[in-house]
């Protein structure tokens, strides 16, 4: 992966406000690539000062290992999961 795909993703995930979501695809689409699973690489390996909670998969639940944390923090944002789900009235597609 190049600097400039890297940087790109980095800026999406930063500019997600507070109480907001994304999904991996959308970041991905709006970042300008094509793979969602890269979205989550980058995250993984480098998304330690970004607010990567915001970013959810797309059925709206969060990956198993960072689910407590992910929820905790979204709720801190006045989001509340459902049943380790984000409701889909609160998902933009």
């Amino acid at each position: 992966m190049d600097s400039e795909t890297l940087e790109r993703v980095r800026e999406v995930v930063r500019s997600i406000p507070p109480g907001q979501t994304l999904s991996y695809g959308e970041v991905a689409e709006l970042a300008g690539i094509r793979s969602a699973r890269l979205v989550g690489r980058i995250l993984a390996e480098d998304g330690h000062d970004l607010p990567w909670h915001r970013v959810l998969r797309s059925d709206g639940r969060s990956a198993p290992h960072i689910a407590a944390e992910q929820a905790a923090r979204l709720r801190a944002e006045g989001i509340l999961m459902v049943d380790g789900r984000l409701p889909r009235e609160h998902r933009r597609r």
